[in-house]
């Protein structure tokens, strides 16, 4: 619909659509602007523009009109006690990377926080009603923009308010009214100062008016009530209306503060830092001016920053000279500052740079950097930043590590591939023709060579301005629409027996029959769904070869004669062929949930396959993998499986399952449906999973990795076999590699292994002392740690000794190829935490651990501190 329609035919009713309590009993007018003719509500009686036209915007910069002065985290602190105090539930912020919808790689709004997608519809789920969230949001449309406008950044926070009126929620009465208490109470704003602008808001079906506030010419929020759907024309309202207000917890600070960019009040100390480690003057008088001008330009502008910069030159009264040796470098931290908050954000969310999708803005983001901050400490930036982000977002408090490692690795690459682009650089100088936006582009796709780069390098005199929102436009496409289904009008839904008991011979009626089709009214054969490929069978006298499900309904591909409609038909699904492919499903599950404790915690599902002889996973990573990581990855799959963890399935509400147990249950990808059925391995891998699975991961019998390679930057790929498939590819290795040991001397160690596990089973809650290396017990506790004891006899004394006694605990340390691993048991009397111990051992380690309270696992490389390793944990467990 077009907007300047929408809006005209709106404003000709203002009584109806814009009209408040608020406006009404506080006594605003409604004027239009004499500039631009938009309606707007004010207390000002001299007020005869709008903000966008009026003498006083952007007037705030040295002149904040508050009463109090609050950065970026003291003003969230603010907004949130307001709100809480006003009936709303503070609600922690969602991933910026969007893995509950299919068609965005990034969260964009608070708003679509609580968006799902069924087929073509939009339909909303709130946690609370009504709500407040300080939602990070990622676009990066404007990216040029950023640190030089002011104003502009790629990652920003969007304070959500939300309520739902017909489901006990507020309409715009109140929502007003607070907004209004929010800005004239706590933030102490005079009333006079507050403009409201008419506006309307179209999408996803909905549409409906909404009111901008603005103080000063600053917009900081806009509440829209999404109230209709349909057209202008036609339209009916909503069964559940929604107010969406988005406000934008950077320009609250800005505000406050009244500094000259909304920058120097949002990233803590680390403009400090990089302003000293360069000498840069953030006081200058001139920056007032010169900054006002660049605010109010861009209101007005086409997008041309180039030529706004020069007006704003001349109005600042600065030499070009001084333009260069005081804005330029502050442009530069500025917007340093803005992408490592992003990419911290991103990586700790699990996005990687990369050539391929959403990771193209975060690569860009990094080279952005390189070339400008040589000589600035990125782990420095990332210390403060997350130091000072914390406090309002606490999660990003564990993921330092992770963003180092991320930013370190890229940086890396950047400078390997600087003496490539150099000569690309003195090929353009050279021809002295500018490169078009198609080519730069290229170059960028190609070579990873940003415009930025080649202006530094006098390639090119200045960074087109569409430049981004074009590279922008071709990474943020979501993925590609879904087959379209066979005509089905009419049929009922097929009712799924692999949920139902899951029989291997069933009968059924026949519901439609046609080509080599067949629809049945109940089936136990597993459509193709979720990287599982379906079961094959009998169908009465045909062969089934295929199986798909479209909505509800599940059609089988057959060969051979077909039954007729109505009659009922013997079915026979091929039962090896499923327990095999059920294993390699649940061993998916299982490497997944290892290769993240192996690597790091950006690892994420990419895709998957299983069938009966083979599977594979494609897992997001960095780097292919080493020999060593996939042992590493091998050997920790192993473990779980010996472990014999039981693998639960439950339905849940989504939005109780989101709140639960986090967005990682989107490993397999959207789950279109509110009730998700979700697949736990113990505690250590819980997904929304539709696929067949084994009772206990025991029942896998035994997992190889047969192959693992880089398919594309930012994602490996694992091949796999498991059970029986599995277990005669290592007897048909291990009779070619022959070993070390012969059988008499491995007979014997399992026997001793075996006679001391039995033992320490009786003596450990006694408290009796050890006579054997590398044993030390005492008050319920065990650790035990030598070459003597491998990982199946830890796995066996730990469960048997805390199932036997549950104030026991205990803790193994072994080799592991260049590694060493730690496996911790605590029972359920036990005074000790599993994962604390083994979190802390791996630190130790250098590496990291996963699990609970009960059973923890994890290691590191740093074999130098196992003596220091094994101190602590006798220390902690048995003499602490």
């Amino acid at each position: 619909m077009d907007k300047a329609q929408m809006l005209a035919r709106f404003s000709r009713e203002p009584d109806r659509y814009y009209l408040v309590e608020t406006f009404a009993d506080r006594g605003f007018e409604r004027r239009s602007c004499r500039t631009c003719g938009r309606f707007f509500w004010t207390l000002d009686p001299g007020r005869i523009d709008c903000p966008d036209h009026g003498a006083d915007t952007y007037s705030f910069i040295g002149e904040p009109p508050t009463s109090r002065r609050l950065d970026y985290t003291e003003s969230w602190r603010r907004i949130e006690s307001f709100f809480v105090d006003n009936g709303h539930a503070s609600i922690p912020r969602y991933p910026v990377v969007c893995r509950w919808r299919d068609d965005l790689y990034y969260t964009i709004a608070s708003i679509v926080d609580f968006q799902r997608v069924a087929g073509s519809k939009v339909f909303f789920e709130f946690p609370a009603n009504p709500l407040v969230i300080p939602q990070i949001c990622l676009r990066f449309k404007d990216i040029d923009n950023v640190g030089v406008s002011g104003r502009h950044f790629s990652s920003f926070c969007m304070v959500g308010q939300h309520s739902v009126p017909d489901q006990g929620g507020y309409w715009k009465d109140r929502c007003i009214e607070l907004d209004y208490s929010l800005l004239t109470g706590p933030f102490g704003i005079e009333p006079t100062e507050i403009t409201f602008v008419e506006d309307v808001w179209a999408g996803g079906g909905s549409f409906g008016p909404s009111l901008e506030y603005f103080v000063k010419g600053l917009e900081l929020g806009n509440a829209v009530f999404t109230e209709f759907q349909g057209t202008l024309d036609s339209h009916t309202t909503l069964d559940n209306r929604i107010i969406d207000m988005g406000a934008g917890l950077e320009r609250f600070a800005w505000i406050t503060m009244g500094t000259p960019t909304a920058y120097d009040c949002c990233f803590g100390p680390v403009l400090t830092t990089m302003a000293e480690a360069r000498g840069i003057d953030t006081d200058a008088a001139s920056l007032k001016s010169y900054y006002t001008e660049i605010a109010r330009g861009l209101e007005g502008s086409s997008g041309d920053i180039g030529s706004l910069r020069r007006r704003a030159i001349r109005r600042a009264g600065m030499t070009d000279r001084q333009y260069r040796s005081r804005i330029e470098p502050l442009e530069a931290i500025y917007m340093v500052a803005d992408h490592v908050r992003t990419l911290i954000f991103a990586i700790s969310d699990g996005s990687l740079p990369s050539n391929v999708g959403g990771g193209y803005n975060l690569r860009m983001m990094v080279r952005r950097i390189a070339e400008v901050a040589q000589d600035l400490d990125i782990h420095e930036m990332v210390e403060q930043q997350i130091d000072y982000l914390a406090k309002t977002h606490p999660e990003l408090d564990g993921r330092r590590d992770d963003v180092r490692t991320i930013l370190d690795i890229e940086l890396d690459r950047y400078g390997r591939s600087q003496g490539r682009m150099a000569k690309v650089a003195a090929r353009i100088r050279d021809r002295r023709r500018s490169p078009t936006i198609q080519e730069l582009l290229t170059l960028y796709e190609s070579d990873g060579i940003t415009p930025d780069y080649l202006k530094e390098e006098g390639a090119i005199s200045e960074v087109p301005p569409e430049f981004y929102p074009r590279l922008a436009e071709l990474h943020q496409q979501g993925r590609q629409a879904k087959q379209a289904a066979p005509d089905l009008e009419g049929i009922p839904g097929t009712t799924p027996l692999y949920y139902r008991g899951d029989p291997r011979q069933f009968d059924a009626v026949v519901v439609r029959a046609a080509e080599d089709m067949v629809i049945l009214n109940r089936t136990a054969f597993y459509p193709r769904g979720g990287g599982q490929e379906p079961d094959t069978g009998i169908i009465g006298e045909c062969t089934v070869r295929d199986v798909q499900k479209h909505g509800e309904v599940i059609i089988h591909y057959v060969d051979g004669s077909l039954p007729e409609a109505g009659r009922t038909v013997r079915c026979q699904v091929n039962a090896d062929r499923r327990g095999r492919i059920t294993k390699n499903h649940t061993a998916t599950h299982i490497l997944n949930a290892s290769s993240r404790m192996v690597l790091g915690s950006w690892v994420w599902q990419h895709s998957a396959y299983k069938d009966e002889d083979h599977a594979r996973l494609d897992v997001t990573h960095h780097s292919a993998l080493t020999a060593q990581e996939i042992s590493r990855i091998q050997e920790t799959a192993n473990s779980i499986v010996k472990q014999d963890l039981p693998v639960t399935i439950q339905y849940m509400d989504r939005g109780s399952a989101e709140s639960r147990y986090g967005f990682s249950i989107y490993q397999g990808g959207v789950v279109p449906v509110r009730s998700v059925r979700i697949v736990s391995i113990g505690e250590i891998d819980i997904e929304a999973c539709g696929g067949t699975h084994v009772a206990s991961t025991g029942q896998v019998e035994r997992i190889r990795i047969t192959r693992a390679k880089r398919i594309q930057d930012g994602v490996v790929r694992i091949e796999f076999v498991a059970g029986a498939k599995a277990a005669s590819a290592i007897q048909d290795e291990e009779a070619e590699a022959g070993g070390d040991d012969d059988d008499t001397i491995k007979e014997e160690r399992r026997q001793r292994a075996k006679m001391v596990l039995e033992s320490l089973l009786e003596r450990v809650p006694t408290g009796q002392g050890s006579t054997e290396p590398g044993i030390t017990y005492g008050g319920g506790s065990c650790v035990v740690h030598g070459e003597d004891y491998d990982e199946h006899f830890h796995i066996q004394l730990g469960k048997k000794l805390t199932a036997r006694h549950p104030a026991a605990s205990y803790c193994g340390i072994f080799r592991s190829g260049p590694a060493v691993r730690v496996m911790v048991y605590c029972g359920a009397e036990s005074p000790h935490l599993a994962d604390r111990i083994a979190g802390t051992i791996s630190e130790m380690l250098g590496g990291r651990a996963a699990g609970n309270g009960r059973f923890a696992q994890g290691g590191g490389r740093n074999a130098s501190e196992v003596e220091q390793v094994v101190s602590w944990a006798i220390s902690e467990m048995i003499l602490g």
